[in-house]
């Protein structure tokens, strides 16, 4: 079994969640009480994120790619979960769809997926994240007094975020600790470089919901009608005045598409 740092709550049917590149399990927290209702849900850190060690395959840089993770995700699952939703950000939406295409998923419910990008788009995303990560280094003896305000709070988050001013201080604070302390951040950036979504496989045969944050400044939303095209069984849905990160901007209808995309 692959051992992964995890937060389980809540009962019904069982759904995963897969946070992003340098994130970790809370970045569900606005929408896990919402979840928790209907599902019995697990909030992983994917190897080499938040609470969970890396793979030691992922050592030499090279294997810290989708398919890597879409087989841990699926190696842990297995041991709690005969079969589940998934529902995954960035990333972790790449890894859903895999999971998906897999057959492994029962549904999936993806936001803002990498794998639909041009080159430049994805040097883009690349550049983004590493750019985050540096800033979040050096400004750290600032940060938490920045994040304690409402314009601190803009002026850092706003690249990820609709509405960063919503944010909790305390945890902004901390989600910067763990993009800049990741381990696997490094390997798993330099594997978004072979990285473009392709055969859908089984994709067609399941429910799928595809959805795009207007004000997604990381996966800019003209993506999101590559997926379209690549996905045309899908349902895609534009988030209007949300980011990259969806869950805080708009928590009600977030966990709305992960219960609807399920039930279907």
């Amino acid at each position: 079994m692959t051992a992964l740092s995890h937060h389980r709550s809540g009962s019904g049917d069982p759904l995963v969640l897969i946070h992003g590149i340098g994130s970790r399990w809370q970045l569900w927290q606005p929408i896990l009480p919402l979840l928790a209702a209907r599902f019995d849900v697990v909030a992983l850190d994917l190897p080499g994120f938040g609470g969970s060690a890396g793979l030691s395959r992922f050592s030499g840089g090279s294997a810290a790619d989708v398919g890597a993770f879409a087989d841990a995700v699926t190696d842990f699952a297995a041991e709690i979960f005969p079969s589940f939703h998934v529902a995954g950000s960035s990333l972790g939406g790449g890894v859903a769809l895999e999971l998906g295409r897999r057959g492994v998923a029962r549904s999936v419910t993806a936001f803002a997926p990498i794998g639909f990008w041009g080159p430049l788009s994805r040097r883009w995303c690349q550049a983004s994240v590493s750019g985050a990560r540096l800033l979040g280094r050096l400004a750290r003896p600032a940060l938490p007094a920045l994040a304690a305000t409402a314009p601190g709070r803009i002026a850092l988050f706003s690249l990820f975020f609709g509405h960063p001013a919503r944010l909790d201080p305390a945890a902004c604070v901390a989600d910067v600790d763990a993009l800049v302390a990741a381990p696997g951040f490094r390997a798993a950036r330099a594997a978004f470089a072979g990285h473009r979504f392709g055969e859908p496989g089984r994709l067609a045969s399941i429910p799928v919901t595809v959805a795009w944050g207007s004000r997604d400044a990381i996966l800019p939303a003209f993506q999101a009608r590559r997926a379209a095209v690549a996905l045309p069984s899908a349902r895609h849905v534009r988030l209007a005045g949300c980011g990259h990160l969806p869950f805080s901007d708009a928590p009600d209808t977030c966990a709305s598409l992960i219960r609807t995309t399920a039930a279907a």
